[in-house]
């Protein structure tokens, strides 16, 4: 795969206000860009953005309803209703299901949680969780990380006189639910300044108002901000605003005093002796809380995240575990069909995306092969299957292109669909898939850029070796946590040559433990190449060649240094 190196240029008005912030803040020029790059022009912003503030979080009641909900959520109490936590099945609902329930649950016993099951009702507000909810005697239904499109299953609620509060952070339709309250930034009607909050966030600003309404100290609020993060990482929302203070605090919760489901879950990772980062978060705790509403039901990962008892939460965290296996082995499998459909797919060259329907895959790994083949070929993919008479699927997009337009262009040939810019699910009749493929193709291909279909690497800033000092890269980690909007920074180093040490290493061989100089100082680099080996010989033979990497810090030996190289690119 050869990558394109796109160079991201700088106005002379950055460079000038670049310049100015790195004096000001006795940091480095390459850091000051990165700055003005992020939107951060003054010392007082930068000096935020370096030390996010839990004072900095807004106001909750800024948020259009939080007064009516709160209203209600105390009106239920003071009459012990019986209320029921409702949630998606995926990290971001899990977690947001886990976090409200457990702070009201120390103020309240007459609760109870409910996670609809991804095969017999799927996703969002379902009849069924309903008729759970009716039967239980339940008066008041909190429902988070979905709900904003469920306009029937919202009114057959009220017809059996239970009301529900939503949180969610979905795009909204026209016509909203028939609910109490609707606390989501994305309304038509938003009065809120922050609109990317996930689902968690959103059933955190409630429960913070929920405390200042009721006289709770902000500090009863800090031991949920560990989930709050989880869901941040793993939801894929942008990491700048009020995400960046939540996320950064939770991180901070995470590796200091995670609650006990968290702690289980980490130790059942071997993530116990690390700094916990926001990659861990993506590629091995989201995957394990995900892989029980993926295999089983998303209600185990619930129970394990409120669960008090450490042993029991590790018999549940190890369940969890082999969930994960489980999850693997489908996914692995599923990805190899998939890729074998696509080779064989006719003129994908003039394709500007993958519709993909097979059903016999398995519903609960379909979000994730969508990521790999959209990973694999730089194109939008749907990946649909057969759940009774429906075509079911989730759809993912590619930097910067708004999957969820796509699909909302073809909701006449749909059931339903919901989601937002990277992300998306949806259903249709099974006779409509060809339609929507056609579609589907029509939109994305008028309206995707070219650059958004290849394989390109982004370069913040070309540096030679004698720049990363390690001020620089105590400062360059100030930048953490980084996410989307606030990406790691790719460095770009020209003529780089081998030590004399560099080798092949991994189990196939198919990674470069890398030892490089380049001519402008006397620093060995440590680098690691995965899956490059291909470059060796060519590195073996002692030209020169450039590099674009990101700057890690070495696991296994605190304080030293890693390039991790992205790409190699022979002179």
């Amino acid at each position: 795969m050869t990558h394109k190196w796109n160079y991201l240029p700088i106005t002379s008005d950055q460079a000038e206000a670049s310049q100015r912030l790195a004096q000001e803040l006795g940091i480095s020029p390459v850091l000051g860009e990165l700055l003005v790059e992020r939107g951060i022009t003054t010392a007082a912003a930068a000096k935020k953005f370096f030390r996010p503030q839990l004072p900095d979080l807004y106001d909750p009641f800024l948020m259009k309803d939080m007064d009516v909900a709160v209203e209600r959520l105390n009106k239920a109490m003071g009459k012990k209703e019986r209320i029921l936590i409702y949630g998606d099945y995926d990290v971001d609902g899990t977690t947001a299901v886990a976090l409200v329930y457990k702070f009201i649950q120390q103020f309240y016993s007459n609760i109870d949680y409910y996670i609809p099951d991804r095969y017999n009702e799927g996703y969002g507000v379902s009849t069924k969780g309903v008729d759970y909810a009716a039967e239980t005697g339940v008066g008041l239904i909190i429902v988070l990380d979905c709900g904003i499109k469920a306009v029937d299953e919202i009114a057959y609620a009220k017809e059996k006189g239970i009301d529900f509060i939503i949180c969610d952070h979905h795009v909204p339709d026209e016509i909203l639910p028939p609910a109490v309250a609707i606390l989501n930034a994305k309304r038509e009607d938003n009065t809120y300044p922050y609109e990317h909050l996930s689902g968690c966030g959103v059933g955190f600003k409630f429960m913070q108002a929920f405390a200042i309404s009721n006289g709770i100290e902000f500090h009863h609020l800090i031991p949920l901000l560990d989930l709050v993060a989880v869901s941040i990482a793993s939801d894929i929302v942008p990491i700048m605003g009020e995400n960046r203070i939540l996320a950064y605090h939770g991180l901070k919760q995470l590796n200091s005093n995670p609650s006990v489901g968290l702690k289980a879950i980490i130790d059942v990772c071997g993530l116990s002796e690390k700094e916990i980062t926001v990659s861990d978060i993506v590629f091995k705790i989201g995957p394990r809380i995900n892989a029980s509403g993926r295999i089983q039901n998303g209600k185990e990962a619930v129970d394990l995240l409120t669960e008090k008892d450490f042993s029991l939460a590790l018999e549940k965290a190890g369940q969890i575990n082999q969930y994960n296996e489980t999850r693997k082995d489908l996914d692995k499998t599923m990805t190899e069909e998939a890729n074998q459909i696509v080779a064989e797919l006719e003129g994908l060259a003039d394709r500007r995306s993958i519709v993909l329907y097979n059903e016999d895959w398995h519903k609960g790994v379909i979000g994730i092969v969508a990521s790999r083949l959209t990973e694999v070929y730089y194109r939008p993919a749907v990946v649909l299957t057969r759940t009774d008479d429906m075509a079911t699927g989730s759809a993912r997009s590619v930097s910067g292109f708004d999957v969820y337009k796509a699909i909302e262009y073809c909701r006449d040939l749909l059931e339903n669909f919901g989601g937002h810019t990277y992300a998306a699910g949806l259903s249709m009749k099974v006779e409509n898939v060809p339609a929507f493929t056609e579609r589907f193709e029509e939109f994305v291909s008028q309206h995707i850029l070219p650059e958004q279909t290849s394989a390109v690497i982004d370069i913040n800033a070309e540096i030679d070796f004698r720049d990363i000092t390690p001020k620089f890269c105590n400062d360059l980690k100030k930048f953490n946590p980084f996410g989307p909007d606030n990406t790691k920074p790719v460095f770009c180093t020209h003529n780089v040559y081998d030590y004399g040490t560099s080798k092949v290493v991994g189990r196939d061989q198919e990674h470069i433990k890398l030892e490089l100089v380049d001519n402008k100082s006397n620093n060995v680099m440590n680098g690691i190449a995965f899956g490059q080996s291909s470059h060796v010989r060519y590195i073996k033979t002692k030209r020169s060649f450039d590099i674009c990497y990101t700057i890690e810090e070495n696991t296994h030996k605190r304080g030293e240094v890693q390039l991790q190289i992205e790409d190699i690119k022979p002179n």
